[in-house]
């Protein structure tokens, strides 16, 4: 007489409860675990469990049924109670013979496990058959799907991913067709989201519609959202949409959660929408606050990771990367190709005791920004000391390399102070620490020959 797959098992482990003295479980498939559905007689069960954890995890992947006269010998086990002796599992099986979920029993005292295990395979017989009748296992529920994306985005390694893993579990609980991230973009006003591949025809058209609407008309979508919370659509018809949703309704949106995500002074808005006149529950507006709220965190926690790491590579002072990015990039220096120009202000020692240590610290910010300035796309350049810095650049002969040397000089020029160049390409073999070796030499040549130069070491 059950009329869901949930209500057959656990009809299933009352009856056999009142007859068995043991811990009784029936675990079903629900997408890629085991979840348990009813029990009886357990102090504790697992909620879910992996398709190969545990005895219940073997017998369903195998098929076969276990019967474990001592679980303290069986490696598989997954206690639920300390005073568990033997063990019973049959796998729950379709007309069609497939495994569909499992049927356990747990006994602390003693049992006659083959008369048992007879029992546990008629009766699982007939679970099967009747779960199969009903549609098969109990689909996964709208708070486990989230609870799913969550651990996505938690493992999310980039922002870019984890803005699609937001999106497509926007779309998935709340059953809408289309969802779209407006983010704050600092001085430049709320910008869309990461595109998520090959969105559809509705998420086309709002993503259309929002670009044209411009800046100021996403940054009024953003501030509603953080000045009333979140809201959502009835789904009737005749209701104009409020000036804020005008660029939506165009897009041919008639259903709409809005969400604020993160702060109101540097976070957004999660749009969820569909085309069909709907009526979302306030448990699907619940849903998408509780995902917007952990989308918030995760990205959050990669844009510290992301700022924590550029401190790690970058000098506090000029903002250039340091030694450690500079020895990973001339390990992959190209003998012939990749030039090092070792770089030393001359007179900086003066500044420093003449005039102290800010104004040798201006200096060196002045001095580093003329010198990216004049370096080309693509050249590097590095802090390695005090007043020390590299420049790592790609030519195709060594003249190449002592022009832009000299255009550094140049620039060095502009500031009111000089510098001193040494260059050098990378001999075949040659280890980048030598051919930075060489790079200081020639650098110490120009020093003694009155500095303010630039010199080319020995190929």
């Amino acid at each position: 007489m059950a009329s869901t797959a949930v209500e057959a098992c656990q009809w299933t482990v009352t009856a056999l409860a009142r007859y068995a003295p043991a811990t009784i479980s029936v675990l079903l498939q629900v997408r890629d675990r085991l979840r348990c559905v009813a029990a009886t007689g357990a102090w504790q069960v697992f909620a879910t469990v992996p398709p190969k954890a545990g005895v219940v995890g073997r017998v369903y992947a195998s098929g076969e049924p276990a019967t474990v006269a001592d679980v303290a010998a069986d490696p598989d086990y997954l206690p639920v109670r300390p005073d568990v002796t033997a063990e019973v599992c049959v796998p729950v099986l379709d007309p069609a013979g497939r495994p569909i979920g499992v049927l356990d029993l747990q006994w602390s005292g003693p049992v006659e496990l083959d008369a048992w295990r007879e029992t546990a395979e008629r009766v699982a017989a007939r679970l099967g058959a009747r779960i199969t009748a009903l549609g098969g296992p109990p689909a996964e529920t709208r708070s486990e799907k989230l609870l799913r994306h969550a651990a996505a985005l938690t493992a999310a390694p980039t922002e870019w991913d984890l803005m699609t893993s937001a999106i497509c579990a926007a779309r998935e609980v709340s059953t809408l067709s289309a969802a779209v991230l407006l983010l704050s973009g600092g001085g430049r006003g709320p910008r869309l989201g990461a595109p998520t591949g090959a969105p559809g025809e509705l998420e086309s058209r709002i993503r259309a519609e929002l670009t044209e609407a411009g800046a100021p008309a996403l940054h009024r979508m953003v501030t509603r959202a953080h000045r009333h919370g979140a809201g959502y659509t009835l789904g009737e018809a005749g209701h104009p949409p409020t000036e804020e949703y005008r660029p939506l309704a165009d897009a041919g949106v008639r259903t709409l959660v809005a969400v604020p995500v993160g702060p109101p002074d540097g976070g957004g808005v999660l749009l969820v929408a569909d085309e069909r006149l709907l009526r979302p529950d306030p448990t699907t507006v619940n849903l998408m606050e509780l995902l917007a709220g952990q989308a918030w965190t995760c990205l959050d926690r990669l844009r510290t990771l992301a700022r924590l790491r550029e401190q790690a590579s970058s000098d506090p002072l000029t903002g250039l990367r340091h030694t450690g990015p500079f020895g990973q990039r001339i390990a992959r220096a190209t003998p012939g190709r990749t030039a090092l120009l070792a770089i030393d202000v001359d007179g900086f020692k003066a500044v420093n005791d003449t005039y102290g240590h800010q104004a040798g610290d201006r200096l060196l910010v002045g001095l580093a920004r003329a010198l990216e300035a004049a370096l080309r796309q693509g050249d590097e350049l590095y802090r390695i000391g005090g007043d020390e810095f590299v420049a790592v650049i790609e030519v195709n002969r060594p003249e190449e390399a002592v022009r832009i040397a000299e255009r550094l000089a140049e620039a060095a020029r502009s500031t009111g102070r000089t510098i001193s160049v040494g260059v050098a390409l990378p001999r075949p073999g040659e280890s980048p620490e030598q051919t930075l070796r060489r790079a200081d030499q020639a650098l110490y040549a120009v020093k003694r020959q009155g500095r303010d130069g630039v010199r080319l070491a020995a190929a």
